[in-house]
This record gives C-alpha cells, structure tokens and sequence, in this order.
C-alpha cells in the first residue's frame, strides 16, 4: 500500500491498526494477519525513514504482528489449535479499544457543551433589603403578598361570566397619586378597596403603587391580627 504520508499523531499502536482498518475500509472481524501487518510494517518503516520518533510500544506491536503471521504460515499441532487464537485476541482488543474511543469522544463532546456553561456561587440577598418599607412590627412583606394572592382569589370568583375589556394605561406615578388622594381624605383605606377594577394591568400597577409609597414612606400598612384584613393609613395618622 502506497501513503500519502502525512504526519498524523496515534494514541498508541491500537490506535494506528484502527485507522490502518478504516483506511482499507474492511471489518475488524475480517481482518488479515497478513494484510494488516504488512501495512503497519510498511507505516512504522516510513516513519523510521522519515527520521520520526517511533515508540517502543509501536515496535513491540509490530514484533507481535509478525509472530502471528509466521504462525499462520506455519502448520499447526493438536497443541497450538487448543491455544487461543492471537487473531481473536487481537480482535478483542482493537473492539475494547473502539469502545474506549467512542466514549472518549462522547466525553469531549460533553466537555465542549460544559465549558460553555458558566456558573457562580450563591448571592447574598441581604443586599437588596430594603429596610425602608414601612410597616408595624408584625407585618411583612410576605402577609402583604398572602392578602393579594387572597384578593386574586375572591377577584376570579366575582367575575362575571360575560365582560367587555377595554385598554387603558396605568402607571405606578399616576397610581401613588390617586392613593394619596384617597387616604388624604378618607385618613385609611382596606386594602382590598384600593382594587376597584379587576383587570391585568389595573391589579398590578396598584400593587407595585401600595409597595412604592411603603417604601417611601408616604403611607403605613398595618394588620390588626395574622391574617387579618390589611389597612392603609396616611403618614400623619
């Protein structure tokens, strides 16, 4: 066989017998003593004549290549016959070696995926508490997410079967305006009265209105007892 000689780099002389077989496009189990050891001779002699490095574990190989073609040359005794065949043993191994390279693959495919992937350690949240919300004691931000949820609920079953959506633009300025009107006047508001329309949009700019003006300090929420009803009230009450 004739090479194009290129300098390729093996794994090792299993590796250099599989890319020998896949050259020749033939089977691993239709290998030929013969064919294949001539080849790898002819492969490991060009490299010698190219002044490349060849291992010890490429000559060793190719010094195994050659007693199994001998032998196959040679008739064989009662004895040798009942020995395992070196062809079989050498089929076995080169289909371990196929195995171990395609999970090696698969693992350097998995590698490139991962390195493309990027991870960090867990925040530290405590730095974007806001100690600024104003509410008593025993309020949280939480009871107040618990009485929306609840008002969400009772919202949904009022609703009537049949209604007309029309659009319209809210912002969380204009809201904190109109609240303030409201407690202006009325000193406390229920929480639940601020939602007087039940829409998307509506809902949620008066929401993030009631957390904005706590945060400010413009309004305090407090709630009599746990689960109880949550009241809105002026700065000044």
């Amino acid at each position: 066989m004739d090479y194009t000689f290129k300098t390729l780099e093996f794994e090792g002389p299993l590796d250099l017998l599989l890319h020998l077989i896949k050259e020749a496009n033939i089977n691993i189990f239709e290998i030929k003593i013969s064919e294949i050891t001539d080849q790898y001779l002819a492969y490991i002699n060009k490299m010698t004549e190219l002044d490349l490095n060849v291992d010890s574990e490429y000559l060793v190989m190719a010094a195994d290549l050659i007693e199994m073609k001998s032998k196959e040359l040679l008739p064989r005794n009662e004895e040798e016959e009942e020995e395992e065949d070196p062809k079989e043993e050498l089929i076995n191994r080169l289909i371990e070696y196929q195995k171990y390279k395609e999970i090696t693959e698969e693992f350097r495919k998995l590698e490139e995926e991962r390195s493309n992937l990027y991870t960090k350690l867990p925040s530290v949240l405590e730095e974007y508490k806001d100690n600024n919300l104003k509410v008593n004691e025993d309020l949280t931000l939480d009871d107040i997410i618990k009485a929306f949820a609840r008002l969400k609920e009772k919202k949904i079953l009022e609703k009537p079967l049949n209604t007309v959506v029309t659009k319209k633009e809210y912002s969380v300025n204009k809201r904190n305006t109109e609240i303030l009107k409201k407690l202006k006047k009325n000193k406390k508001i229920n929480f639940e009265d601020l939602f007087e329309i039940y829409t998307k949009d509506y809902v949620v700019v008066t929401f993030l209105s009631i957390l904005d003006l706590a945060r400010k300090g413009n309004i305090m929420i407090k709630q009599d007892r746990n689960l109880g009803s949550i009241t809105l009230l002026a700065k000044d009450v």
